[in-house]
């Protein structure tokens, strides 16, 4: 295993060994972006504990593993296991990734509207070129984060949605990332972009699965823009097997009069690392951001939120509720900022875990930066155990101790699977929920 310094080399003269293919078919202002971000990693290096937003999520071990790029070729096994997957159909329009990469003949997009564009970004260039070359990487900041200035530099496919104006997507799009290591540790780079013009309305769903329990690495970025008056719908869930190493990066940019509301599930993955921030800036602009995270073992997750009030008459809801069970550890850290300009501001933040472990850890801080004196904002953390009342109560109802455990824990964590508007999607997650908490009785 390599030293963190050495690994930070290792992505550096890969970027110089592959620049030229990187590059090869991407349009001519590319380049220029891919450069930048490298140059900023080079001055950023990977993050370390001595960095506050990093205090509690050591990066050594994923940055001290030796990841090759991942080159996959498919086959029919390969193409049937993908199939076999249990949240792969869903009755729903599909995208399929393979680590970053788009696979046409797994995918299917059906029941969409007019002038909508949903598939490979690598093959839009040449058709929304300008659209992409205004939106991309001009909200997630690769001049301050590490692994979004890997992300801009190395990425090489990615999905591209627009929703055109006054179009309205009836069901959800189903973007499906797959990790496959083949036998070795494997990093890849998915970019997404997903802009939804004036009065659009759209739902993305965006799955992460592992096909094997190699060690993976997932590097993902997402962008996404809510014009005036846009409805969006963005649920992402992580399922990754015990080994991989998750970074993501969500960042929603909203116009006036938008709404977006953002899911985040997060069951696998040995380490996972995920940044949400919405910035809303335009007036009456509407922020939900919702998270859970279930987790035991030696997992690790840390979730980083910021809520941006950038303009005023701006309300905002945030709940992001943790399971942890084992020796896993758990990070939270909301922030909510208000801006001078933004008066009338409505926000409210809340983040509850439940341990289930005398081991399990949790370190959660929610924040508020308050720059206006016309606002109303609240926020609050809790931290307990499965109250033995409502155990008490269960089992005098004839319910066994264990099966009392795990109903009022899935009532727990339902609130926010309830949120979820798609109900394939959250049928089949209170499934899997309820089996991995069966599990661990």
């Amino acid at each position: 295993m390599n030293t963190v310094k050495e690994q930070e080399g290792t992505y550096l003269a890969s970027f110089t060994r592959l620049e030229s293919a990187l590059n090869q078919h991407a349009p001519e202002w590319l380049p220029k972006l891919r450069r930048s971000a490298i140059e900023s990693f080079a001055e950023l290096g990977f993050p370390t504990t001595h960095d506050e937003e990093w205090l509690y999520t050591s990066v050594s071990a994923l940055a001290s593993t030796p990841f090759e790029p991942a080159r996959v070729k498919l086959t029919e096994e390969l193409r049937q296991k993908i199939e076999r997957l249990p949240l792969a159909d869903l009755g729903c329009s599909r995208l399929t990734f393979v680590n970053g990469n788009f696979v046409p003949e797994l995918s299917k997009v059906r029941e969409v509207p007019k002038g909508l564009k949903a598939g490979s970004m690598a093959s839009a260039w040449k058709t929304h070129g300008a659209l992409i070359e205004r939106h991309l990487g001009r909200y997630a900041d690769a001049k301050t984060h590490a692994f979004v200035a890997l992300n801009t530099a190395f990425f090489q496919d990615g999905t591209f949605i627009e929703v055109p104006k006054g179009a309205i997507l009836q069901k959800p799009l189903h973007v499906l990332q797959i990790s496959y290591g083949g036998g070795r540790p494997t990093v890849s780079h998915p970019r997404n972009l997903i802009v939804v013009g004036e009065t659009g309305q759209a739902s993305i769903i965006e799955t992460f699965v592992s096909l094997d329990d190699d060690t993976t690495f997932t590097n993902t970025v997402t962008e996404i823009v809510a014009g005036e008056g846009a409805l969006v719908d963005y649920t992402k869930v992580q399922q990754e097997s015990d080994a991989a190493y998750h970074y993501a990066r969500v960042q929603v940019q909203q116009e006036r009069s938008s709404n977006v509301a953002t899911h985040s599930i997060q069951l696998g993955g040995l380490w996972t690392r995920e940044e949400v921030t919405a910035v809303l800036d335009g007036e009456g602009a509407e922020s939900h951001l919702y998270g859970l995270y279930v987790i035991g073992g030696r997992q690790h997750v840390d979730n980083h939120t910021i809520i941006d009030h950038a303009k005023p008459h701006c309300p905002s809801r945030e709940v992001y509720k943790g399971v942890l069970d084992g020796k896993s550890q758990g990070v939270f850290n909301g922030k909510i900022i208000v801006r001078p300009d933004a008066q009338k501001t409505d926000s409210k933040q809340s983040n509850k875990n439940l341990l289930l472990s005398e081991d399990a850890i949790i370190n959660t801080k929610p924040q508020l930066e308050i720059y206006a004196d016309d606002v109303k904002c609240t926020h609050g953390a809790t931290v307990g155990q499965i109250d033995p009342e409502a155990v008490f109560y269960l089992r005098s109802r004839g319910i066994d101790v264990h099966d009392a455990k795990k109903l009022l824990t899935f009532a727990f964590a339902n609130d926010v699977m309830e949120r979820i508007k798609y109900q394939p999607l959250r049928e089949r997650l209170a499934e899997r929920m309820y089996a991995r908490l069966a599990s661990r009785s």
